[in-house]
């Protein structure tokens, strides 16, 4: 898409073009993007460990902002946002809710990735009224098998993507066969695609918080996920190093109104591989 290129009525068609903003609320400004129709319920999207405003695929957030108005933010102390980045769970969800209702909004729906997925299940427990729909990918419950394990994870596939002068998603995200690795290359470059007012990169301090607090996560006691009445739908690769597939499939089992995908030959970042289907998805979920 061209850049600069918007419908007749000033709405912004693509994620590369969309400006940042900021809303202040709670004491933080947050920094967030918006794009795609002005009307119908919102899709917020809440992002990955270390990821700020440019970690989301740009095709899986033009594919939602072809039908959806579609916000993406940066939660305290991550980005271009002010603050100190929580260490909890909980504490990152009830920023997410601030920010939302900061934007005037009473009800959203949900696409969430990896931690953010964990922050999701916390805000579809707590502010029931304010969640439509669910769409959760790359996650796992509070206490889910192997999330305490995110940490040396991360810390092994930095240093092995160190050594081969790699970006760590390469090793984090996709699978290390022909396939993943094709696609791990494509979804790199798809991240560069945007040239001017990209957002600050998280620092250290707040990755550290971010890790404490998906450690605590992957120690918790599991929750009661039948209080989640929404609709969810549940994505993943089916070799996820990072978040292992088996949550997936826990979450799906314990969530009372789930639907459940699972691409094949991928990891982590299986929606972001299979962006085309994963987007064709859920358009059909969020418009049924």
């Amino acid at each position: 898409m061209n850049s600069k290129q918007e419908s007749r009525d000033g709405v912004v068609a693509s994620y590369q073009d969309a400006p940042t903003r900021t809303v202040s609320a709670g004491g933080v400004d947050f920094a967030y993007r918006e794009l795609g129709p002005k009307t119908g319920v919102p899709v917020v999207f809440l992002t990955h460990l270390a990821a700020v405003l440019d970690n989301w695929d740009p095709r899986v957030v033009d594919g939602i902002a072809a039908k959806h108005r579609v916000i993406a933010f940066d939660n305290r102390g991550v980005g271009a946002s002010t603050g100190a980045t929580p260490k909890t769970i909980e504490a990152m969800a009830a920023d997410a809710v601030t920010f939302i209702r900061a934007l005037g909004l009473t009800e959203v729906d949900i696409l969430a990735f990896s931690m953010g997925g964990m922050i999701a299940q916390v805000i579809a427990q707590d502010e029931p009224e304010l969640v439509r729909k669910l769409i959760i990918a790359g996650t796992g419950p509070a206490g889910g098998e192997g999330i305490k394990n995110v940490t040396w994870i991360s810390h092994l596939d930095t240093i092995r993507a160190l050594l081969t002068r790699q970006d760590p998603k390469q090793f984090l995200f996709f699978t290390r066969t022909p396939n993943g690795k094709r696609a791990g290359k494509e979804f790199l470059a798809r991240l560069k695609e945007r040239k001017t007012n990209r957002d600050k990169a998280i620092s250290l301090r707040s990755y550290g918080a971010q890790l404490t607090a998906i450690h605590r996560w992957g120690l918790a006691q599991p929750s009661d996920l039948s209080v989640i009445r929404q609709p969810v739908l549940v994505a993943n690769g089916d070799n996820d190093r990072m978040v292992p597939t088996k949550n997936t499939h826990d979450l799906a089992r314990r969530l009372p109104d789930s639907e459940l995908v699972i691409y094949p030959d991928a990891g982590h970042g299986g929606i972001f591989q299979y962006h085309h289907q994963f987007v064709t998805k859920a358009l059909e979920f969020l418009t049924r």
